[in-house]
């Protein structure tokens, strides 16, 4: 086993991201510890590796005690904590920034060899969403207490258990029209695991300490990814445009109803989200690459059949049904 029964420390490992960075440490002869809020919830991780290797721990980001005893012993840090919205308990400041700054200063302080904080493309410290912000305050503590850090900053990221296609996927099955902010913003959509194997690299010491701006083969339009999706689900919907204006209505009205709830519920859509959509999300000409890694990125088109096929009317005996209307021809 090339890591020699090492530990690591992976925070948010029971996530989207973090289950497949988890798999591939395991599958490399890491010892994994996973830290989450939640083990109970988070048992299924057990199975990445054999008896033992893999063990969910308890640790909450905004405690320093908890925080400390997960990291203690690691040779390998990977925070891939992260939250696309607010509610009464997880805030951007608290998760994505002092949570951060929080896990790199304790890295430090215990001798953790390396570091791997996974970002977002759009992290700005200057930025007018709170999301962008913290990403960026969260980034320039980890340079601060750990200056020899990874930072991944990954575009969108797609996968069976993303939140993005699915959720436009859900939504065709019920709407003949499909309604997106910021139709014509940009993305780069890449494959999660291709971020976890970057991820996994930064923790082997494979790849130089430093920012990676992580995207797939290819930039597309809002418009085009859900032309797309809307493909594979074999779907014909209308795409509507929301300009901007009308969003930030919009968005203001459904942040209302989830304050008003008594309890910051998830809203369909935020403020915040939509001054997020307002800027391009692909990755800079002169930034480091998943090519600077050896990854070549997986085109979408490889992977999102493989999980998207549920959304179809008939979902896996979809193809069994036009065989079928074909042989009667």
């Amino acid at each position: 086993m090339s890591a020699n029964g090492k530990i690591a420390t992976v925070f948010g490992g029971s996530g989207f991201v973090g289950r497949y960075i988890v798999r591939r440490l395991a599958q490399n002869g890491w010892r994994v510890r996973v830290a989450v809020r939640r083990p109970n919830e988070a048992l299924f991780v057990r199975t990445y590796g054999t008896v033992g290797q893999v063990e969910p721990i308890l640790a909450n980001i905004r405690d320093e005690a908890s925080t400390k005893a997960a990291i203690v012993g690691a040779s390998a840090v990977v925070n891939c904590i992260g939250i696309l919205q607010e509610d009464s308990r997880q805030k951007f400041n608290s998760v994505q920034s002092d949570g951060a700054e929080r896990i790199a200063r304790l890295s430090a302080e215990a001798g953790v060899e390396k570091l791997v904080h996974v970002s977002a493309l759009s992290a700005d410290i200057n930025s007018d969403s709170n999301y962008a912000r913290t990403k960026g305050e969260g980034e320039a503590a980890v340079v601060a207490h750990f200056p020899d850090a990874t930072i991944l900053r990954p575009s969108i990221i797609f996968g069976p258990e993303d939140d993005f296609f699915n959720r436009f996927a859900t939504m065709a099955k019920f709407t003949l029209v499909l309604p997106v902010v910021g139709a014509e913003t940009m993305f780069q959509p890449v494959y999660v695991d291709d971020v976890a194997q970057a991820a996994v690299m930064a923790a082997e010491g494979k790849a130089e300490a430093g920012v990676y701006e992580i995207g797939g083969p290819v930039a597309r339009s809002f418009r085009n990814l859900m032309r797309g999706m809307l493909r594979v689900v074999r779907r014909r919907r209308m795409i509507v445009n929301i300009p901007f204006f009308i969003a930030r209505i919009q968005a203001w009205v459904f942040d209302m109803i989830s304050i008003s709830s008594g309890r910051l519920a998830p809203s369909i859509l935020t403020r915040d989200q939509v001054r997020l959509l307002a800027h391009d999300n692909v990755v800079s000409e002169d930034a480091k690459k998943l090519s600077d890694l050896g990854i070549e990125p997986t085109p979408m088109e490889a992977i999102l059949e493989s999980y998207l096929y549920c959304h179809r009317d008939s979902g896996q005996f979809d193809a069994i049904k036009e065989s079928a209307a074909n042989l009667k021809a």
